[in-house]
């Protein structure tokens, strides 16, 4: 979706997650005797019953067909609640050894995002209205509790046969009780009924537990007005990068004013875009010249799939945490946040750094088939310039634009004032 401006402010987030320490409710984190759930202790919050239950079944490795694979295997806490490797796709199925579909994104911040629609207002207030909103890549599931089944049932994941396979190993786990308590004796005596408290116990989870959307970076002590938030000079020259339409233009897809459904600072339109990511061939499927994820029209429950104006079409993520993860984009093809900078500013300018060079020909946009390639966004920084012009962005202008996407990382803590510093404030 094409963005104008006018004059717009702007604000960004990104980065990482130390990890947790202590326990909730006075006890560990987990079910089913899993050992995977000791790893993950969260700080003590009052969760609703329904909550604290989907916080267990969220750490327990039981409800995979592996007994190996829990909700945290792939959205780690510790990082964020994405991915804690470097995998384009993490691994999964019966024995741990099929490999995923798409890179995995965070958890956190997702709790505003509305259903997907063809055509969703921008919460920008300028942008005409496209494609947005929804859960996964691609925007196929509604709520937090729909996305939530993907895993648990999908063979490469999970895998799951069945919802009774998930309800059966709930009931013999030793959150049974606990399910019973929170949505009624009987619960257990309907499959269906019985799975779908299981994903709304996830989605409580995720909505409640404070660890999902902390809103404790540097860049939030700033917009706060709170001590510890001054920038150094390097972040505030990266924070004008990323405002600046004619170089990072960050602000452009990454959001950060007032939302929607009352959301602020998220650093995401929840729109989708196509932007030409290299092929990446880490992903098995991509062994196969004819197969292209296409997104949004690769869905087979999109009513509109048949319209190539939704082919290659991935969803904006948030911009908090990205500088803690490892790989990035949909397809993992990118392995730095440094990286990624990099291909936003040279994708046109020096294309012979991301795709093939076949007989003296760059294979540009190897990763999206020919007809759907006038989806290609063009805003800048990937504004179409000729091949060996100047780039929108600097050495510099890189650099500094990393350093201050490093100001979104949560679990920010200022370091103590100097000696000297507290001097000088009492003369």
């Amino acid at each position: 979706m094409m963005r104008s401006w006018g004059t717009v402010a702007a604000i960004v987030v990104a980065a990482g997650m130390a990890g947790f320490a202590g326990t909730v409710d006075g006890e560990n984190i987990g079910a089913g005797g899993s050992g995977e759930a000791q790893k993950f202790a969260l700080p003590a919050v009052t969760l609703s019953p329904a909550a604290r239950v989907g916080r267990e079944l969220f750490f327990d490795t039981s409800l995979s067909a592996s007994g190996r694979m829990s909700c945290a295997t792939c959205h780690d806490p510790r990082f964020a609640y994405g991915p804690p490797n470097d995998r384009a796709v993490q691994l999964g199925g019966p024995a741990l050894s099929d490999a995923g579909t798409r890179a995995v994104p965070s958890l956190r911040y997702q709790e505003y995002t509305p259903p997907y629609a063809d055509l969703l207002d921008n919460p920008d207030g300028i942008s005409t209205p496209g494609p947005g909103g929804g859960f996964t890549w691609d925007g196929r599931s509604p709520t937090l509790a729909d996305q939530a089944q993907i895993p648990l049932l999908a063979p490469n994941e999970m895998a799951n046969r069945s919802r009774a396979d998930v309800v059966r190993k709930i009931r013999r786990g030793s959150q049974a009780r606990e399910f019973g308590e929170a949505f009624g004796a009987s619960v257990f005596e309907n499959v269906n009924t019985a799975f779908s408290k299981a994903l709304e116990a996830l989605q409580a989870f995720q909505k409640e537990d404070p660890s999902f959307h902390p809103y404790n970076s540097k860049y939030d002590l700033r917009a706060s007005n709170k001590i510890g938030g001054t920038f150094t000079e390097a972040e505030m020259r990266g924070f004008a990068v990323y405002n600046d339409p004619k170089r990072g233009n960050c602000f452009a897809c990454h959001y950060n004013g007032a939302g929607l459904n009352g959301s602020v600072r998220l650093f995401t339109d929840y729109t989708y875009a196509a932007i030409g990511v290299p092929r990446n061939m880490e992903i098995p499927a991509n062994r196969n010249a004819r197969h292209f994820d296409l997104g949004v029209c690769g869905r087979t429950d999109h009513p509109g799939r048949a319209n190539e104006r939704f082919c290659g079409l991935f969803k904006t993520p948030t911009l908090r945490n990205v500088a803690t993860r490892k790989v990035f984009f949909h397809n993992g093809k990118m392995k730095s946040l440094a990286e990624a900078i990099r291909f936003y500013n040279t994708r046109d300018t020096n294309p012979e750094l991301w795709y093939p060079v076949v007989d003296g020909i760059v294979r540009k946009f190897d990763d999206v088939p020919a007809a759907y390639r006038h989806n290609i966004d063009g805003q800048a920084p990937l504004d179409g310039r000729a091949a060996g012009s100047q780039p929108p962005m600097s050495a510099q202008d890189m650099a500094d634009l990393e350093v201050f996407l490093n100001t979104l990382n949560d679990d920010y803590h200022a370091p103590p004032p100097s000696l000297a510093g507290l001097m000088l404030k009492r003369h």
